[in-house]
């Protein structure tokens, strides 16, 4: 492909891809797309296939079916041109322990082809942008995992590729280092494509701007976080918390509001969950009753969602027992 072909085309292409190990498929035809400047959160239990997937979108390993094109580039037909478009971290964050932190990001710029200034100033670049600075002298196998997951992630944006696809990026991190790394890939996807995997649901509203989930190796949704917070039952939920117990008439008031579906009882005494039907938005009915209750209110809040009893809608057991699929 020439390279005006390969700028036509999204950042990354999967198209129906697939990986089988031996009698086993790990991933069952999946297809997407990543373009720049978005941020694509790759998310589902463990054993679900997001490794296997992001290690054949790195080249790493060889799918059995489909296609993927990084940076227009087949990565199987035109493996160099594809890879020197893309930052990798992989699951563990593989590196020479016996290194200093400095000298193996030092060995992986010369692997880059950088030659003396230009391979000191990407050195020097990648250790600020990971805040690596204290511990570059050290030894690899001397570090907590926070820091060697840094180092991982060093090497991967140290040639400033316009993709970068990172598996877990934020394991084993403390909450602070996870803070700074978040951050670091929101300033990044201004001119990048990321796709990142994770299980952990924050980081999807903390950095995604869309989220993928796979389940038993096939996709299962493609869409905004905003997307999936509307497919919880609590999504547009009103919670009352009253100046008091609960007035006895007011799970039954509440009920005959237009748009309210049920209301439940809190393990809390002065607290009530008002549900809609079909995520409808019913504050504002639940505010009006309220008021003409004369209601003592200590809070009123709407619920936006909860991404984890959705996630385990799409991809626990039940779902794949409609499927005839084992657990």
């Amino acid at each position: 492909m020439t390279s005006a072909g390969a700028q036509s085309r999204a950042a990354v292409e999967v198209a129906s891809l697939g990986k089988d190990f031996g009698a086993f498929s790990a991933v069952k035809d999946i297809s997407f797309a990543v373009r720049r400047g978005e941020v694509l959160g790759f998310l589902g239990p463990n054993g679900a296939g997001k490794s296997t997937t992001m290690k054949m979108i790195a080249g790493f390993l060889a799918p059995t079916r489909g296609q993927v094109w990084v940076g227009g580039y087949d990565i199987d037909r035109r493996p160099l041109e594809a890879k020197r478009c893309l930052g990798y971290l992989p699951e563990g964050a593989p590196a020479y322990a016996d290194m200093s932190v400095s000298a193996f990001l030092t060995f992986i710029a010369r692997m880059r082809g950088y030659r003396r200034r230009e391979r000191r100033s990407r050195v020097a670049a990648a250790v600020e942008k990971a805040n690596l600075g204290s511990v570059a002298y050290k030894p690899i196998e001397t570090l907590s995992k926070g820091f060697k997951r840094r180092v991982g992630l060093a090497q991967a944006i140290l040639h400033d590729p316009p993709i970068l696809v990172m598996d877990e990026p934020t394991d084993g991190l403390d909450p602070n280092q996870k803070h700074e790394v978040r951050t670091l890939i929101r300033e990044m996807a201004r001119d990048k494509a990321i796709l990142i995997s994770t299980h952990i649901l924050e980081e999807v509203d903390a950095i995604c701007d869309r989220a993928i989930i796979i389940a038993h190796g096939r996709l299962k949704f493609d869409g905004t976080p905003q997307q999936l917070l509307c497919m919880s039952s609590l999504h547009n939920a009103v919670r009352l918390r009253f100046a008091g117990n609960v007035p006895a008439d007011a799970a039954a008031r509440l009920l005959d509001l237009h748009g309210v579906g049920r209301v439940n009882q809190s393990d809390e005494a002065d607290q009530l969950m008002v549900l809609p039907n079909n995520a409808t938005a019913i504050v504002k009915q639940v505010a009006q009753l309220a008021r003409a209750e004369t209601w003592q209110l200590q809070e009123l809040v709407v619920e936006s969602g909860q991404l984890d009893e959705v996630f385990r809608r799409i991809t626990g057991p039940a779902e794949a027992a409609q499927r005839g699929e084992p657990a």
